[in-house]
């Protein structure tokens, strides 16, 4: 995948020296304030439905990545590392100079169509969040839904936007034909530590609303608990404050996700951490080590507390009955050991 897919337009741009866009990708700026410092790179794809590397480890096979890069801006984000293929870094950069493929509903179509294309699951937000800030001045998801649900293609989205509930009217339309899931990512409720890690994402309780808004509309909507963080959001009344209101916005499922710390994640988070809680860092080292993953037995005794919390709080119980051909986002099964599946 990386970058080779990609085919820069003709008409120029300014601002950068990467070798990449010095080839002609249009730049943009929007003066808004929810655009202030983001600098937008419209670039042309040679094909946007995407095999997924080492497939057999995650849940799905094919992704659909309308953007690179994230305003999310969350810390931790392991996708931080990618945007070094363009001669940008893994931090500043990868929260304001964002890749639009502008031609991404024109190739979902297309490749949709194609006579060697078998209708497999396609998976969305499993790289960076297609619903972030920049889908709401580019519109890029509603071409691609209306695609999928014209090919009759299942498909499922992962979010932390709100901006998705723009498309419940593609999303219910597609559920008639074809199998949908949904989910959104919630790792914690504490609105200060939000507001420090997340920075541009809507709130946590924002999000469950989201959850709860979509299962009132036959759309099962299941929640990825991630990333817990050691230390911050592990204890077991933080766990327990956090399931409580994921199962009161009638999610379908939840899947606990220790935070894990790929290069490239791994400097920004643990520099942010070292500003903000530079007694941690040592408990860090202890608990990472010099890899990616937290020690597998904190992994399993928090998703074991995870697990007995769902079913206290009875997660699944009051989400809606199913519409015709929908079905309800399954759990993510648990990696092997010395992996962790990906997040926003």
């Amino acid at each position: 995948m990386r970058w080779d897919n990609l085919r820069l337009t003709d008409t120029g741009r300014t601002g950068s020296a990467t070798p990449l866009f010095s080839r002609g990708a249009i730049t943009r700026t929007f003066d808004m304030p929810e655009f202030r410092g983001i600098t937008f790179h419209e670039v042309h794809a040679r094909s946007i439905i995407n095999r997924v590397p080492g497939a057999a480890r995650v849940p799905f096979e094919w992704t659909i990545n309308p953007y690179r890069g994230c305003t999310h801006a969350c810390v931790y984000c392991f996708a931080r590392k990618t945007h070094e293929y363009l001669d940008l870094d893994a931090g500043r950069d990868f929260d304001s100079q964002v890749v639009v493929k502008v031609n991404a509903p024109e190739l979902a179509r297309r490749e949709l169509s194609a006579p060697r294309w078998a209708g497999h699951h396609i998976a969305m937000g499993t790289n960076v969040d297609c619903y972030q800030r920049a889908e709401g001045r580019y519109g890029l998801m509603r071409g691609i839904l209306a695609a999928l649900r014209d090919a009759g293609n299942p498909f499922s989205i992962l979010t932390k936007g709100s901006l998705i509930l723009r498309d419940l009217d593609l999303l219910t339309q597609a559920a008639e034909v074809t199998e949908v899931g949904t989910a959104v990512s919630v790792g914690f409720l504490d609105e200060e530590l939000w507001r420090s890690v997340e920075p541009g994402t809507p709130s946590p309780r924002k999000r469950l609303a989201v959850c709860a808004t979509l299962g009132e509309h036959g759309l099962p909507c299941g929640v990825l608990m991630a990333p817990i963080l050691p230390y911050l959001t592990d204890s077991p009344r933080a766990l327990d404050a956090a399931v409580r209101q994921i199962a009161a916005a009638g999610a379908a499922s939840v899947s606990p996700i220790v935070l894990h710390l790929r290069p490239g994640a791994r400097e920004w988070f643990l520099a942010w951490l070292g500003r903000e809680h530079p007694a941690l860092l040592p408990r860090y080292r202890e608990l990472y080590g010099n890899g990616s993953y937290a020690a597998k037995s904190y992994q399993e005794r928090i998703g074991g507390l995870v697990k007995e919390l769902a079913e206290r709080h009875g997660v699944g119980r009051s989400a809606p009955a199913r519409v015709r051909r929908i079905r309800r986002v399954p759990r993510p099964p648990e990696p092997p050991p010395g992996e962790q599946l990906t997040l926003l």
